[in-house]
């Protein structure tokens, strides 16, 4: 396997500019917005000495600003690898990435949350801190106003006896949590699909939850025609859908073929394990980014369902990152099978990418095309 990890670049930042927000007018610098410093600011004379947990921080400036202002130690959790490298590349201090579980929040005072669009992730995230942080723990989570609703402070009701709302700053907001309440562990939801005939299984932050979005079964309309592989990747694999139907239709042929199911989200390859598991599935599931540890020219086959936006941006550069991956990791005449939105002009990047690509599918919304590695 390879183990070289690709560069990140990633804008790097310093604390001088945070204190300063905002006056900083460099909006395409910064690796943090006004909702971390809002998030920084409220948490105030609280830091000094806290036992501080960070969830959610994307590049590490609610980690950093919490050392910088007096923390003495962070756990952190991110749920993007690409996250996590960040935060390292970043700075240093004294902070632990640990998964979101019980050991990243015992015994914590002052919780740091960057609010998850998802009503599922907070939910479950939230239920965890009151299981497991300090009785006095204090949660200041924050976000921008565009995307909070008052349904998020209707869940943290659930699970705190006080949830305060702070005044807006630059089109941010907070909402303070305290008195966690005993209450029931979330569990993972999950769901039969009959016309699959497979379950799929959700944690709270991954994509889609157990639903199947349209692009996934727009793929998985034309898996009958893949032709037989020895090895294979499902690459962003969400839940795990693509992976389990291709693991299931190999067995089904009699093949002993290979899959693997990777993703940088660490929501995702839980979702993914514990999709595999219901449905008694030997795949293997990686936390990875772009498929960085796959070897060069040393897969068959690549399925790809790829992300057209980052965070709230229509963006193509995730997509040409997996795509870039995908070919790196094909091997000469391996196939790369993609679905995308039709709007999307992925072709001629597919093309230049990884080599002839062809239209297997399209419809008004959906796009699949399949490109074989020149």
């Amino acid at each position: 396997m390879a183990s070289a990890w690709a560069a990140l670049g990633v804008s790097a930042f310093s604390f001088d500019d945070l204190r300063r927000w905002p006056d900083f007018e460099a909006p395409e610098l910064r690796a943090w917005d006004a909702a971390d410093t809002l998030i920084l600011n409220e948490a105030g004379a609280l830091l000094p000495g806290a036992e501080v947990t960070v969830i959610g921080d994307d590049y590490g400036a609610l980690t950093l600003g919490a050392l910088d202002r007096g923390a003495v130690s962070v756990r952190v959790h991110q749920d993007r690898l690409s996250a996590e490298r960040a935060l390292a590349a970043n700075g240093d201090g004294d902070f632990r990435s640990l998964p979101l579980e019980a050991a990243l929040l015992d015994g914590a005072t002052l919780v740091l949350l960057r609010l998850p669009r998802s009503l599922d992730a907070l939910d479950e995230i939230a239920a965890l801190i009151a299981a497991h942080a300090s009785p006095g723990v204090v949660v200041i989570a924050g976000g921008r106003i565009k995307h909070m609703t008052v349904t998020m402070n209707e869940v943290l009701g659930r699970h705190f006896g006080r949830v305060d709302v702070t005044h807006a700053r630059q089109k941010s907001r907070c909402l303070v949590a305290r008195q966690p309440l005993a209450g029931p562990f979330v569990e993972p939801r999950r769901k039969f699909h009959a016309d699959l005939g497979l379950w799929v299984v959700a944690t709270g932050g991954v994509f889609a939850g157990t639903s199947v979005d349209i692009g996934t079964r727009a793929l998985l309309g034309v898996l009958d025609r893949v032709g037989s592989f020895q090895s294979a990747v499902d690459l962003g694999c969400g839940t795990g859908l693509l992976a389990a139907s291709l693991a299931r239709q190999a067995a089904a042929g009699g093949t002993e073929a290979r899959v693997l199911a990777t993703d940088e989200s660490a929501a995702a390859v839980a979702s993914t394990t514990l999709t595999m598991r219901a449905n008694d599935l030997d795949v293997m599931v990686t936390r990875d980014d772009a498929g960085s540890r796959v070897a060069d020219r040393s897969v068959d086959l690549v399925l790809l369902n790829p992300p057209f936006h980052t965070g709230a941006a229509v963006h193509s550069g995730v997509s040409t990152k997996l795509f870039e991956a995908a070919s790196r990791m094909l091997r000469p005449g391996g196939e790369l099978w993609t679905v995308f939105n039709s709007h999307l002009d992925y072709r001629p990047t597919l093309e230049r990418t990884v080599g002839p690509t062809s239209q297997v599918e399209r419809t008004p919304k959906f796009t699949v095309t399949l490109s074989r590695r020149r």
